[in-house]
């Protein structure tokens, strides 16, 4: 809802999965927006967060899978807090978020801690776009080595993330790499991720695109987590809004001699 021509609000809901029920649904986003001047913007109050809204813009198939940050839940896609995005020119956006950390499910946690994060986007021209974020999330730890240690200090999660989108006549391609560095507030402990995806245009409304996902751990830690994800599909626009694709998703766990788990899905898109 637009007040006037600076300030706004936007209320989203989310439809999904809890413990109790699989039509659950959530407040994902219920957030003021102030455009201060031509450069500066502000959102306050349930937001939506910075940490792979590029990417998944660049991949733009949410509802085949999400992006990979967001499926192994590497961050939250909406969290209260508020974020502000700086323009600095036609080029080049900076912005910058600090938020509850929990996530829109979530309450405020016991150690009362707030995460950060600050990005920097870089659109080369109308083809290439890059982007650099840092997600810093604080907490007090047990040192993972000994496990039966009383708390001794407190380890940041740091996620490093660079992705890089490109858009050319008939398709595009992008790719993530990031790592977690003290993985789950535990000390020396580190998570990696890569992901490779493309979409490429048959005609006006046909079009395939494909993904994979590679996961793994420092000294394999997190071995039952690791893996490689893939997906390939088609999809048809069927009407304005509305996408139907048929696609095969598949997950081979990095535990030795795991079995490739393939499932054929049908999925449906609808905006309006």
């Amino acid at each position: 809802y637009n007040f006037d021509d600076k300030l706004s609000a936007k209320i989203t809901f989310d439809v999904g999965a809890d413990d109790g029920s699989i039509y659950t649904a959530f407040l994902k986003i219920a957030a003021l927006n102030w455009k201060a001047n031509d450069k500066l913007t502000l959102n306050f109050g349930q937001v939506g967060t910075k940490n792979f809204k590029f990417q998944e813009k660049s991949w733009g198939n949410r509802y085949v899978a999400k992006s990979v940050q967001d499926e192994h839940k590497w961050a939250s896609s909406a969290d209260a807090g508020l974020t502000a995005d700086y323009k600095l020119s036609n080029k080049i956006i900076i912005d910058a978020q600090i938020l509850n950390g929990e996530g829109h499910k979530s309450p405020q946690g016991t150690n009362g801690l707030l995460r950060g994060g600050v990005g920097i986007s870089f659109t080369m021209n109308n083809r290439i776009a890059f982007r650099l974020h840092k997600d810093i999330n604080p907490g007090k730890v047990t040192q993972a080595s000994i496990p039966e240690d009383p708390i001794i200090g407190s380890a940041s999660q740091h996620i490093n993330t660079l992705a890089i989108a490109y858009t050319g006549n008939n398709f595009d391609l992008g790719v993530e790499k990031a790592n977690m560095m003290n993985a789950q507030n535990m000390i020396e402990k580190r998570k990696d991720l890569l992901s490779v995806f493309g979409n490429y245009n048959l005609s006006d409304k046909y079009a395939v695109f494909g993904r994979y996902d590679n996961l793994t751990s420092d000294e394999d830690w997190n071995i039952l987590n690791d893996g490689n994800y893939t997906v390939f599909g088609i999809e048809r626009q069927m009407a304005k809004g509305v996408k139907v694709a048929i696609n095969i998703q598949s997950w081979t766990n990095a535990t030795e001699d795991s079995e490739v788990a393939r499932t054929l899905y049908l999925n449906l898109g609808y905006t309006f």
